[in-house]
């Protein structure tokens, strides 16, 4: 029998990926932007000593760095997007090298810039703000001089702008171990056909209706990660090391703080989260009770977590039908939020499938100007990959608004409020289907799947957010990371997380070493105050609540030009109480509510 094998990219059509012309038409014209600038780089030295001379020279430098960063970013938005499609691709490989590279000498030559801003007096800097000649600046520049108290001296500066690649070391190792490394084999699916497993596939055989096929498929998966599962523990180590290293350098209290003064969110805010979900864990073992009963398991075992409670609904569902559901969902919020939404997906923003080589998972990314390129795995037989496609939209229709309201200094958003635009999206993608049909089975379907939404970005990645917080506490307080530290401690939240009669497979802790986000520690918490505040707004819009929709664009087109939780105090949600969170709780138990009427 021949194994069927992942395409490469040449036998994918063009019209099913990205359109990477409208960054650069051929490498060439990438070429010439990048030789642009190491020549022009080392004029930045110009400005040193000079920069608080007086408001103009201030915004000359400014002005000069911004001509840098907006081609840096394109420059690097190509080669990082070009070695997502193909992560053995030697010529990519090398580019993205080349841009890491100068990006660490471009970072030591303007280590002066922020130091010299910091260094002008209140009193004068006070008489530069006001200046017309900065009036583009003001936002910028506030967020710098806040950041006063964590910015080091000049030779500091340089030395952390040196040290910035190989301090992200364990990033690359990550990736190249588990995209390209590492190898799954094949399973027998219930046809009876060979089909490779992979790191993409992997939810796929988790959807299956054959109980065994899954078992098989978790156990084959997890063997290939206990094969490496050193490697990837000193990994995930040297990574916590570096977060730690970072924000000691830069005078934090923690790593935790250290991630979070950037957007101005207390840590009560990520405590918070964390003390609501634990407090509200009950309804969630009652979901995986009735998961247990509905597929008739003697005991629930992870890899049972994820297939349909409903085994008639047909879930094949191509990209392009996929596309007209988001769309259809999406038309609450107007037609100019449509009909780019329309052309994006219809057109060749989305590299759409798995290809040989290609970077797993899914992401939406932007430059300034330029489309906000989406990738996906997109799998007809995974229905979570329809919403996969909507919280990507979300990420990108942000950026695009973004863009076309704010100056390129300005409109780049945390990521705090990126998931809630993402988040959004999943929640008007819900409500519009449960409205399209009257089918008792397809509404239990479809009920399911969100309970499995909130589940996964709730409960799951709060789950995630309490070991971040343990493992970076474990380093801070001395004591070392080890395989068994990280092993035993992940054990003990999913005990927490999980009900008694749910069987935590041992293999199961090795999970903690192959989630990417725990290699860029204090993200996931953002997956579930996003969507908390989702579903907020989405209730807000969907209930025809007078200017709704204008808040939430204006959320959109705010970009970073404020902190987080003003803007989402602005749009009508405080995520600073803990009611965005509990609301979301109640909505979890009230579905559950539905669903058990439905299936029992």
């Amino acid at each position: 029998m021949t194994t069927p094998q992942v395409a490469t990219r040449s036998e994918i059509a063009e019209s099913d990926k990205w359109d990477l012309t409208q960054l650069f038409a051929a490498v060439g014209k990438w070429q010439e932007d990048f030789a642009w600038l190491q020549l022009t780089y080392p004029k930045l030295q110009d400005w040193k000593g000079r920069v608080g001379e007086s408001a103009q020279s201030l915004a000359e430098v400014l002005e000069f760095e911004k001509s840098l960063e907006l081609k840096i970013e394109r420059v690097y938005h190509y080669a990082s997007l070009q070695l997502a499609e193909d992560s053995t691709n030697n010529e990519y490989l090398a580019r993205i090298g080349q841009v890491q590279n100068l990006f660490t000498e471009i970072g030591e030559t303007a280590a002066f810039v922020v130091p010299e801003i910091l260094a002008i007096d209140d009193e004068q800097f006070a008489q530069f703000i006001v200046d017309p000649a900065l009036a583009d600046w003001r936002i910028k520049l506030h967020k710098i001089r806040r950041m006063k108290a964590h910015v080091l001296s000049v030779p500091e500066e340089r030395l952390l702008a040196l040290g910035s690649v190989a301090l992200s070391g364990y990033d690359d190792a990550f990736s190249q171990l588990t995209d390209v490394d590492m190898k799954f084999g094949v399973l027998i699916d219930e046809t009876g056909r060979e089909k490779p497993l992979t790191q993409s596939s992997f939810s796929s055989f988790l959807v299956k209706r054959d109980h065994e096929l899954r078992r098989r498929a978790f156990h084959q998966f997890y063997a290939e990660f206990e094969d490496h599962q050193y490697t990837l523990a000193a990994a995930l180590a040297y990574s916590v090391k570096a977060d730690i290293f970072r924000a000691r350098a830069r005078h934090y209290s923690s790593a935790l703080e250290a991630a979070l003064f950037p957007d101005d969110v207390p840590v009560s805010v990520y405590d918070g989260l964390i003390a609501s979900v634990r407090s509200n864990l009950k309804p969630l073992f009652r979901y995986f009770e009735l998961r247990r009963r509905v597929l008739g398991l003697p005991e629930l075992h992870h890899y049972d977590t994820y297939v349909p409670l409903v085994p008639e609904i047909e879930t094949r569902v191509t990209f392009d039908r996929a596309s007209e559901h988001i769309i259809a969902a999406l038309a609450p919020l107007g037609k100019e939020y449509v009909d780019v939404l329309a052309e994006g997906l219809r057109g060749r923003w989305c590299d759409r499938y798995e290809t040989k080589g290609k970077r797993s998972g899914a992401f939406s990314s932007g430059s300034y100007g330029k489309p906000p390129y989406i990738l996906m795995n997109y799998k007809e037989d995974v229905f979570a990959d329809v919403y996969t496609l909507a919280h990507e939209a979300g990420h990108s229709m942000h950026s695009w608004f973004a863009q076309n309201s704010q100056l390129f200094q300005d409109y780049e958003y945390p990521i705090f409020l990126a998931e809630v635009a993402s988040t959004f999206n999943e929640e008007l993608l819900t409500h519009h289907l449960l409205e399209q049909t009257s089918d008792p089975k397809m509404r239990a379907y479809i009920i399911n799947r969100q309970i499995d939404d909130l589940r996964g970005t709730l409960f799951r990645q709060t789950m995630f957010a309490e070991f971040e917080k343990i493992i970076h506490a474990i380093e801070e307080s001395g004591d070392a990371l080890t395989l068994d530290v990280f092993k035993s401690e992940y054990h003990k939240l999913l005990e927490t997380y999980f009900a008694e009669n749910f069987v935590v497979d041992l293999e199961l802790d090795l999970e903690c070493l192959r989630i990417p986000h725990f290699y860029h520690a204090f993200y996931v918490y953002k997956y579930a105050t996003g969507i908390s505040a989702a579903v907020a707004l989405s209730e807000r819009v969907l209930s025809g609540e007078s200017g709704s929709v204008d808040a939430y664009l204006n959320f959109l087109r705010s970009g970073g030009s404020k902190f987080p939780l003003e803007t989402l105090q602005l749009a009508g949600v405080d995520m600073a109480t803990p009611a965005p969170v509990e609301s979301t709780l109640r909505l979890f138990e009230q579905r559950l509510e539905e669903l058990e009427l439905l299936l029992l």
